[in-house]
């Protein structure tokens, strides 16, 4: 019977060995292909720090190998990094380098380049997209004064709501009522979620007119479509109007790097 957990274990034992092969492997091609090279600026001993990179012992200089070392099988011209290969500056040859054990190299310079002009970007379109949301912003509604005349039996509707006080209706003077100041103080109170006419705090100290302005604000307020009222039995319910709880939706997909889709994707040469 195969005993799996002893060939779980053999292959992690195999993989191991795989890597610590490689790893010896690779310091071993890097040792020889360096080996009969020197430091350009005082000809001290390299030794390779990764794909494309070597330090000088002596001096601590870092250099490309392939850059500082090898030419153009064509025309002898210097190579010169072209985002993940290396061609010649001079005919545009591709140029296979000797010290890469992977065959593959990677320009730090570029794409840190790219990556910084993509986020200078970004911050433009969110540059632009303030000013454009502060130049569209509407100004503050002012309703107009309210009118108890101007709806024929507002005032016979407004008597059967209250009809439960024991104070009768009387004339309520004009001065009396401050429609901004009570527009003011339900939009402080009012919330997103249904709530009653009653739970907005009474501002004056007579509660039947307090209850009948608060009434008549709510209606200018709904005409204005800031709030939505309506009628639950003999409750007057409201809550906020439904696009008035929402913030602006600007569209606008992320930018991608020019020549680079993600982390490791497309790059164009």
């Amino acid at each position: 019977m195969i005993d799996r957990q002893r060939i779980v274990e053999s292959s992690f034992a195999l993989m191991a060995a795989v890597s610590r092969f490689a790893a010896r492997a690779r310091a071993f091609f890097y040792e020889v292909m360096l080996s009969d090279h020197t430091c350009p600026t005082c000809d001290g001993p390299l030794t390779m720090q990764g794909e494309g990179r070597c330090r000088c012992q002596a001096c601590r200089q870092v250099v490309d190998p392939t850059l500082t070392f090898q030419a153009c099988p064509r025309c002898g011209a210097k190579p010169r990094l072209r985002l993940r290969r290396y061609e010649c500056s001079a005919c545009g040859a591709e140029i296979v380098s000797h010290f890469l054990f992977d065959g593959l190299v990677f320009d730090a310079d570029y794409f840190r380049r790219k990556m910084g002009e993509h986020r200078q970007r970004r911050a433009e379109q969110r540059e632009r997209v303030r000013q454009m949301l502060a130049e569209n912003r509407s100004g503050v509604l002012t309703p107009p004064a309210a009118d108890l005349g101007a709806v024929p039996g507002l005032a016979d509707a407004l008597n059967r709501l209250t009809g439960g006080m024991k104070t009768p209706l009387a004339y309520l003077p004009c001065d009396g009522f401050d429609l901004n100041r009570y527009q003011a103080h339900i939009r402080a109170h009012i919330r997103p979620f249904a709530m009653s006419l009653d739970e907005i705090p009474p501002l004056g100290e007579n509660a039947r007119n307090d209850r009948v302005w608060r009434f008549i604000t709510i209606i200018f307020l709904a005409h204005a479509r800031i709030i939505e009222i309506w009628q639950d039995g003999q409750t007057v319910m409201l809550k906020q109007y439904e696009t008035n709880r929402e913030g602006p939706h600007v569209p606008g997909d992320v930018e991608e790097i020019d020549g680079v889709e993600g982390l490791v994707g497309r790059v164009e040469t």
